[in-house]
């Protein structure tokens, strides 16, 4: 029976992309808490964990489009150094937050993904996009989520599993 929404779901899991590099891991900082129905997983993810039994464990691939997507080469800005603030660090992988239009209160995230003299090439694709995502996921504990974390849309605490 799936796992409902509104439940603490603790899991572990190594990411890797298709060739088997490692793009991320909680075995080194501790596992990662959501709550289901919440959001805060891709979907296609969070999908097939809540049909995981506690202790479970599965691999998991999701493609580009059922993650961040295609990579999209027209989403690249080539700025002058001079256009960025003198404080940023110029170093490929940096990220930044770029202001729509001027004077704007949206901003896209980018990260910087080249630098060729004055010449600063800021890629607003997600990182991660373009790739297939390959999980090993192990589904370590759940519990319903108190109100507060409801409330609060983020769990809180170290509550006690079932």
């Amino acid at each position: 029976m799936p796992i409902q929404d509104n439940q603490v779901v603790t899991i572990q899991y190594n990411l890797t992309d298709a060739d088997g590099n490692l793009l991320d891991t909680t075995y080194e900082e501790g596992p990662m808490e959501f709550i289901t129905g919440s959001g805060e997983l891709l979907p296609k993810l969070e999908a097939e964990i809540i049909t995981m039994p506690l202790n479970g464990k599965k691999k998991i691939v999701l493609q580009p489009a059922e993650a961040y997507g295609d990579y999209d080469p027209e989403d690249i800005q080539v700025v002058k150094r001079d256009e960025l603030p003198d404080d940023i660090e110029l170093e490929i992988g940096t990220e930044l937050l770029a202001e729509v239009e001027e004077d704007a209160e949206e901003e896209l995230s980018c990260f910087i993904s080249k630098i060729d003299g004055d010449e600063i090439t800021l890629d607003f694709n997600h990182p991660l996009a373009g790739k297939s995502l390959h999980f090993e996921v192990e589904l370590t504990g759940m519990r319903p989520a108190t109100q507060e974390e409801l409330e609060h849309g983020h769990v809180h605490g170290d509550e006690e599993f079932e």
